[in-house]
């Protein structure tokens, strides 16, 4: 039977849900309870319940909340307000993340294995060492991100933003970056052998010792790129703009 208080309080306007939430920071909610929470808002709560995967979050406001560790696998978060959330180490794997605001969200750690991120945004979002594998992230906006060390294999990321991004040590192997704005990107070391990277804009992008191997970089835009020691071997390079690109101890063969 769904928690009769934590309803009314879920129902209440901002300040009173503030007011008591903050005095309960840790909140254990029981699944019939969760399965009323769609739109509704959290602010700064703290949910200590791993038993929340499968329920309706639709545009939930949970800005500032604290969800570390918890399951949300499965979750319809899609149009969710979670801006400067907390989830790191948190379970989203297959959870509906579409149009999510994510602004400056923790996602350390996170598990968001063929989650869906279409257009989400994920401005200034930390996703270090995230679990990627998979997941879609379709003309998501990442600008200024934290990608490093995490595990994007497969990732679908068309015409994707990462302005700035670093996405240093990252495994972005067979990644799907068809169009996407990797602008003075931070690459260092990056793993992208075989991604798809056709018409991707990467200028002024830093790819010293990236690996390129194999990679599509048909009629990708390099121009100012630091490809310094960046492996390009079988990489396909036709109609790329490469014009004041640094290829010094780049290989090619």
């Amino acid at each position: 039977m769904a928690n009769v208080e934590h309803l009314s309080r879920i129902q209440q306007d901002t300040k009173r849900w503030l007011e008591w939430s903050n005095n309960n920071q840790k909140i254990s909610l029981d699944p019939e309870t969760a399965a009323h929470l769609n739109g509704a808002k959290l602010y700064e709560i703290e949910l200590t319940s791993d038993r929340l995967s499968q329920n309706n979050l639709q545009n939930a406001e949970l800005s500032n909340a604290n969800l570390v560790g918890v399951n949300l696998s499965g979750v319809d978060l899609s149009d969710a307000n979670l801006i400067a959330a907390n989830l790191s180490e948190a379970n989203l794997s297959g959870a509906d993340l579409s149009h999510a605001n994510l602004i400056g969200t923790v996602l350390k750690k996170a598990n968001l294995r063929r989650a869906d991120l279409s257009a989400a945004k994920l401005i200034r979002s930390n996703l270090s060492e995230a679990n990627l594998v998979d997941a879609n992230l379709n003309e998501a906006d990442l600008s200024q991100s934290n990608l490093y060390e995490a595990e994007a294999i497969g990732a679908y990321l068309y015409r994707a933003t990462l302005y700035k991004a670093k996405l240093v040590e990252a495994h972005l192997s067979k990644v799907y970056l068809v169009g996407a704005d990797l602008r003075e990107a931070h690459l260092y070391r990056t793993d992208l052998r075989y991604a798809h990277l056709t018409k991707a804009n990467l200028g002024g992008a830093h790819l010293l010792e990236a690996n390129l191997s194999g990679a599509n970089l048909r009629k990708a835009n390099l121009r100012g790129a630091n490809l310094q020691g960046a492996d390009l071997r079988c990489a396909n390079l036709h109609q790329a703009d490469l014009r004041g690109a640094n290829l010094q101890g780049a290989l090619f063969e």
